[in-house]
């Protein structure tokens, strides 16, 4: 692993950064080569190897991920070197972007309403998308970046990879298992993703999932004496309609100009029902914005989310500080490119055009709250070409060594539907850890979890499939 200034570091002989280079495509190695960026933090005790983790996303950046969540890991710490890593086109890898474009909210423009109009807006985000990203887009995605894992362990000096994924990261841990079943160490997903739904469904599924989350907090915080909205769950659904409702038509405005709307609440939300340790932290600041119309705490909630662990809960999307060299859009260009490079179904122009009217009506039916900003990923693959169908038809019946699945029940994001879908389809080798508490992923938010999947990687004890984390277990 050759050194890298790109990531300031601290002052710390532990840590160390650097990159590799891995080939652009490889079906065609004389193409040339990708850097991939990295981060070791040295074992406090006796080594066993490396443990990799991903943070999620996609567009999770793994490097100052780890920098951001260093405390988390110390345990696993004392027995590996904890790696981890920004993915070809994500952070300091070659970052993918759309330019001016990505900023933009589709359907924003002239006849917002009409198809039409708002599919092509999506060919001119995409077309923009090409030209910003080179020659890297074509070749991200969750197979080439489970080669790259595997170009990882070798120049980590690793026999077999040790891995913890959370969220996004647990599809990358399955294609692995299915790529390189003779390579697989222990191995660890946490928050399981599907490996056969298409964007629309997961999309569809998060909106559900972000629903239901924010229907617990409202009853938890109906609950809970000084919570704004009352005491009646069912009325506190209402009062954060019209809060929305309210907003989007006629936004706060700062003595600079700034808006804060509705799907600025929106965003917040999604963002603070990933874990639950934030709910009263949020009943605070949603309480200063409807009794002040002061959005301060959550402007200020918004940014603390950004830099904590992916999601709240070590899943979903790290949001550090990006170095200056990389787009302020990468994130969000990255999580379209993966998840578009992923699936195979892309609908023409005229088959689209018919479907978004009805699409529209069925995520605001899933959710009034999400389902405006959940359609948007199902949009963004339009106008590129179809993803691979490897995912969805080879990744099955794996013969790797048993690794270990946790499903989290009242997880917004990855259902524990998938975590039963995913470990029928990847067969025996699969054993499931039931956590029965809340959040996206259960590593940071229940105890119980940490000490399993801790006592798996360290000493090898896996649990019993089937066994479970309980409620009262979390922290």
């Amino acid at each position: 692993m050759a050194d890298s200034d790109a990531t300031a570091v601290p002052k710390d002989k532990n840590i160390r950064c650097g990159k590799i280079k891995v080939p652009l495509d490889y079906a065609k190695p004389g193409r040339g080569t990708v850097d991939v960026a990295m981060i070791r933090v040295k074992s406090s005790g006796d080594s066993r190897g490396s443990l990799l983790l991903n943070f999620g996303g996609p567009g999770g950046a793994g490097v100052s991920g780890l920098l951001n969540a260093q405390k988390e890991f110390e345990y696993l710490g004392k027995g590996y070197d904890v790696v981890s890593f920004d993915p070809r086109g994500v952070g300091e890898s070659s970052p993918v972007s759309c330019g001016d474009a990505g900023a933009e909210e589709p359907g924003a423009g002239e006849n917002p309403d009409h198809p039409a109009a708002v599919l092509k807006e999506m060919r001119k985000i995409s077309e923009q998308c090409k030209k910003e990203s080179g020659r890297i887009l074509p070749y991200v995605g969750t197979v080439n970046v489970s080669r790259d894992m595997d170009v990882m362990r070798e120049v980590l000096g690793d026999k077999k990879l040790n891995y913890l994924g959370f969220s996004y990261g647990t599809r990358l841990g399955a294609v692995y298992t299915s790529q390189f079943p003779g390579k697989v160490g222990r191995m660890v997903l946490d928050g399981v993703d599907t490996l056969t739904e298409n964007v629309t469904e997961q999309a569809l599924v998060s909106a559900e999932g972000r629903q239901t989350a924010l229907d617990n907090f409202l009853k938890w915080c109906t609950g809970n004496a000084g919570c704004v909205f009352g005491t009646d769950s069912r009325a506190a659904r209402g009062q954060m309609a019209d809060l929305i409702k309210g907003l989007d038509q006629f936004p706060l405005e700062s003595s600079d100009g700034a808006e804060f709307t509705g799907q600025d609440v929106v965003d917040v939300l999604g963002q603070a029902l990933y874990s639950r340790q934030s709910w009263p932290a949020l009943s605070q600041a949603l309480g200063a914005l409807m009794a002040d119309g002061d959005p301060r705490a959550l402007l200020r909630m918004s940014g603390s989310l950004a830099q904590q662990k992916p999601g709240g809960g070590l899943a979903g999307v790290v949001r550090g500080r990006a170095p200056e060299d990389v787009p302020a859009d990468n994130m969000a260009a990255a999580l379209m490119a993966v998840n578009c490079a992923d699936d195979p179904d892309r609908p023409d122009a005229g088959s689209l055009e018919k479907k978004v009217a009805k699409l529209q009506k069925e995520f605001e039916a899933t959710s009034a709250t999400f389902g405006r900003s959940m359609l948007m990923p199902v949009l963004f693959c339009f106008g590129r070409p179809p993803g691979t169908d490897y995912i969805r038809d080879d990744v099955r019946d794996v013969k790797s060594p048993d690794f270990l699945l946790v499903g989290t029940r009242g997880d917004p994001a990855t259902p524990y539907r998938w975590t039963e879908e995913t470990a029928e389809r990847l067969g025996s080798s699969a054993v499931v850890l039931d956590n029965k508490g809340d959040g996206h992923t259960g590593y940071s938010g229940s105890k119980c979890v940490r000490d399993k999947v801790d006592g798996f990687l360290l000493y090898g004890e896996m649990p019993r499939h089937g066994s479970s984390c309980g409620v009262e277990e979390e922290d």
